[in-house]
């Protein structure tokens, strides 16, 4: 990786990105090296490890994924590095040990947030991100503190890399102060690899019937979907800062993300 693409080149990821290079409202941009986002991380090779906690310098991971799919899937490779820490945040309600809490048993339709079908597109997309702030606004406020840690670099990530991880790195962007235009930018970046991650998803029983159910076009990242979440929270809650600060984000919160992702 270079300052000329955010793309990170793994073997085992196809979605991996740095959130730096995008602009900022008062003219400058984000930092490479602090922050990137991914796709599923379990097939990580030993060379890929070595890029990342070598070379690039990552100290924390941070797993949106369920219960069912951390369960169904397994430990990643860098769960067994030492200098790793990892910060399951889990976006959905769940119920038990395994599963999502309208699940019966360990269902592979419940894993990935998508099972709404026949509501209009921007409803249904909108409305599981609004989800995610409705069911786990600890999470959703826990997963962006540790995103800002400062000792090395952090990754979050879910399965595909594009919904969940889509809209932490979407908040995380906007307390830095990042241009709407370039948290658009990043959201639908994930369009550039779909391909690619719908066929890794594939080759996984956790997530293949799901996906097979439903055109691949119908999972690309629209820049009227992020626009639409963030209009809402303006509309119910007077903006992202707003939410968060009412789920106990704080002052010193938004100062550590801004030193982590600010020139």
């Amino acid at each position: 990786m270079n300052e000329k693409t955010r793309w990170i080149a793994l073997e085992g990821a196809v979605n991996a990105r740095d959130l730096g290079g995008l602009p900022t409202t008062d003219g400058g941009a984000t930092r490479f090296g602090r922050i990137f986002r991914a796709d599923n991380l379990q097939g990580l090779t030993s060379g890929d490890v070595s890029l990342l906690v070598g070379e690039l310098k990552l100290r924390h991971v941070v797993d949106l994924r369920s219960n069912a799919e951390v369960s169904l899937e397994g430990p990643g490779p860098l769960t067994r590095v030492p200098e790793v820490t990892h910060h399951h945040l889990s976006l959905f309600a769940e119920g038990g040990t395994h599963t999502d809490v309208e699940a019966d048993g360990i269902d592979a339709d419940k894993v990935l947030p998508w099972q709404e079908r026949d509501l209009d597109d921007d409803l249904r997309v909108t409305g599981f991100y609004f989800g995610y702030l409705r069911d786990r606004p600890d999470a959703v406020v826990a997963a962006l503190r540790a995103m800002a840690l400062n000792d090395g670099a952090a990754v979050v990530h879910c399965a595909a890399g594009k919904d969940r991880t889509g809209v932490l790195s979407a908040l995380a962007l906007e307390v830095a102060g990042a241009t709407r235009e370039a948290i658009v930018e990043d959201y639908t970046a994930t369009g550039e690899r779909l391909e690619r991650v719908l066929a890794r998803l594939r080759g996984s029983t956790t997530y293949r019937d799901d996906l097979d159910s439903r055109p691949a076009d119908d999972h690309m990242p629209r820049p009227r979907y992020i626009l639409q979440f963030f209009n809402v929270l303006e509309e119910r809650f007077g903006g992202p800062m707003a939410w968060l600060e009412s789920y106990g984000w704080t002052a010193e919160d938004s100062a550590a993300m801004r030193a982590r992702l600010r020139d």
